[in-house]
C-alpha cells in the first residue's frame, strides 16, 4: 500500500529507520533461528499475556516492521499484519516471511492513522516501542481502540518518561535529570548521541504517564497489568546499558483489554482529557 502523507517529524523517522535498515542497526534485526524454535514464548515470555495463545487470531503488529515481531506471531499461528512508517523495515517483514514460508500483510503507514482497516478488526495489537516518535499520542491510542474487537488484547512497550529526562552518559557514577516533565505540547526532545536507548537520526517526544496510561484507558481500553522490564545489570560497567538501568528503568509494558465503550473522539483532547473523569470505568464500580 502506498505511504501516506506524512508530517515533517513522520517523514524524518520514516527515512531515519530506512537508514537503519541500511546500517544493519540492531534496532532493525530480524528474528533469529533460536528465537523460532518456539516463537510465543519468545514475545509472551513468562509473562503469559497470551493465554489461549494465538493461532487463528487476526494480529496487528503496529509500528513494528523489521522481521522480528511479525514473523513470530505468524509461526506461533496469528494471521498477521504489520504496519510501519518505513518502507525497508516491511521489506524486511517480507523477507523473512518469504524465507520461513510465512503468511504476513505489510502496510505502509503511520501508527496514528489507520484508515485503511475497518472498525474492530483484529483480535490482538501488539506494539513494541515507537510511541515516542509521534508528537501526540492519544491519536494512537483511539487509532488503536476502534480497530480492536470488543474484549481483545491491546500490548503496548514505550520508552517511560524519566528515561527520555535523563541524560544517557551519566555523570560520576550517576545520571541526571535534563529534560523538563511538563514540555510544551509537541516540541521534540533533543538530538541525543548515538546509544542503546536512542536511535540515531529520529525525532522523539516525550509522553507524561497520564499521556500513556491514562491516554489507553480513555481511548476505550482498560488496563489489566503494567511491568518494567528489568534490564539492570549488577555486574554492568559504568557507560553500559546495563548499569544506566540500575538507576532508570528504560521501558513499561502494558496489557489492555478493550472495553464495549468507545473513547473520546475529535479535536484536540490530551489536555482535555486529563480533567474528564466522566465516562472512565473504574474496576468494580457499576
Amino acid at each position: 500500500m502506498a505511504a501516506e502523507s506524512f508530517g515533517a517529524y513522520h517523514q524524518q523517522n520514516r527515512r531515519a529507520w530506512d537508514r537503519l535498515v541500511d546500517n544493519k542497526s540492531r534496532f532493525a534485526k530480524a528474528a533469529d533461528d533460536d528465537e523460532f524454535e518456539n516463537p510465543l514464548r519468545t514475545v509472551d515470555g513468562k509473562l503469559n499475556w497470551l493465554p489461549q495463545g494465538v493461532c487463528g487470531r487476526e494480529l496487528l503488529c503496529l509500528a513494528a516492521g523489521g522481521g522480528r515481531q511479525s514473523a513470530l506471531y505468524a509461526a506461533a499461528g496469528a494471521n498477521v499484519t504489520v504496519v510501519d512508517i518505513s518502507p525497508k523495515m516491511l521489506e524486511l517483514d517480507r523477507l523473512v516471511a518469504t524465507e520461513r514460508k510465512l503468511k504476513i500483510k505489510t502496510v505502509e503507514a503511520s501508527m496514528d492513522s489507520l484508515s485503511m482497516f475497518p472498525d474492530a478488526m483484529f483480535d490482538i495489537i501488539i506494539q513494541p516501542v515507537s510511541t515516542c516518535y509521534v508528537p501526540r499520542i492519544l491519536p494512537v491510542f483511539l487509532e488503536a481502540a476502534r480497530v480492536c474487537k470488543p474484549g481483545g488484547t491491546y500490548i503496548s512497550q514505550h520508552k517511560t518518561p524519566t528515561s527520555l529526562q535523563t541524560n544517557v552518559e551519566g555523570k560520576r557514577g550517576g545520571f541526571s535529570i535534563e529534560q523538563p516533565y511538563y514540555r510544551p505540547q509537541q516540541e521534540p526532545l533533543p538530538a541525543a548521541p548515538k546509544s542503546r536507548l536512542r536511535e540515531e537520526g529520529t525525532v522523539e517526544f516525550l509522553h507524561r504517564w497520564e499521556e500513556i496510561v491514562g491516554g489507553i484507558c480513555r481511548s476505550g481500553f482498560v488496563v489489566e497489568d503494567l511491568i518494567e522490564p528489568n534490564h539492570a545489570r549488577q555486574d554492568a560497567a559504568e557507560g553500559e546499558f546495563g548499569h544506566r538501568c540500575q538507576f532508570v528503568a528504560p521501558y513499561v509494558r502494558i496489557k489492555a483489554c478493550r472495553s464495549s465503550v468507545i473513547g473520546h473522539s475529535g479535536q484536540d483532547q490530551d489536555d482535555q482529557a486529563s480533567n474528564q473523569a466522566g465516562g472512565l470505568w473504574i474496576p468494580g464500580s457499576s
